[in-house]
């Protein structure tokens, strides 16, 4: 069972709702992936009045747990703004709190994720903080009270899976009684499932399903690996050796050598 302060969930796959290339479709994949909770962008909620309404509506007929996040911020102040603003829209403490430093990259900002995760659980925030691999931002992370870390895998939308896999086997072997839960970079089930092998709790990804030729088979394939990365990690991975370990026994087995 997945726990998030003091809630709990059966699904390890956590799921976003942008991109998608209709609502319908964005409903029918999320459903496939067996999703329990899934992130939305007060920015995407709150445009276009009438369309932003329906949008909530869709959302609220999937009968999830709703993580909204502070997707686009740049700084502290935006994204604190953008998260009471988020409380209030949404009816919820939880917020994934996303402080970006670079275009390009969508690389987190580390000062400014650490100063806004201070400003918001000090304002009574369940914080879920977007960052990298480093070390030390995610041991701060946990001291300022997270409860949660979500490191990315790659910079977003880029699929390219674990990249730095050491320093994300060091993470959660120093952090072993924080959530880690890999949020972007993830592009295929393999993925998915080599994160839950590491130890990971749980995976954050949307591009890699919403921008698939069929996001539903697509959400169904995420869900199967995250469940296959996790059972491997509950059943004891065998770890890997320098040199070669015969699969069937040699010693005291005969041999039968034909005789002419």
């Amino acid at each position: 069972m997945l726990t998030f302060y003091g809630k709990s969930f059966i699904s390890r796959l956590l799921i976003g709702t942008a991109l998608y290339p209709s609502p319908a479709i964005m409903q029918e994949a999320i459903r496939a992936s067996g999703a329990e909770i899934v992130t939305v962008s007060l920015r995407r909620e709150a445009a276009g009045g009438r369309a932003g309404e329906s949008f909530w509506s869709l959302v609220r007929e999937l009968n999830v747990t709703v993580l909204p996040n502070t997707a686009g911020c740049r700084s502290a102040r935006d994204a604190v703004t953008t998260a009471r603003l988020a409380r209030e829209l949404f009816g919820t403490q939880w917020i994934k709190l996303e402080v970006i430093a670079d275009d390009e990259t969508l690389q987190p900002d580390p000062v400014g994720l650490l100063e806004a995760a201070a400003l918001l659980i000090r304002d009574g925030f369940a914080v879920f903080p977007y960052c990298t691999e480093d070390l030390g931002v995610a041991m701060r992370l946990r001291d300022l009270g997270c409860r949660v870390v979500m490191p990315w895998a790659a910079p977003i939308g880029s699929a390219r899976g674990l990249v730095n896999r050491e320093a994300l086997k060091l993470l959660r072997a120093r952090l072993p009684d924080v959530t880690l839960v890999i949020d972007a970079g993830l592009g295929a089930p393999s993925h998915a499932a080599a994160a839950l092998e590491l130890g990971y709790d749980a995976v954050l990804l949307n591009t890699a399903v919403a921008k698939a030729a069929d996001p539903v088979a697509m959400a169904r394939a995420f869900r199967l690996g995250v469940q296959a990365g996790r059972t491997a990690f509950e059943a004891g991975l065998m770890g890997p050796r320098d040199f070669a370990s015969p699969s069937t026994p040699v010693v005291g087995t005969p041999f039968w050598h034909a005789v002419s």
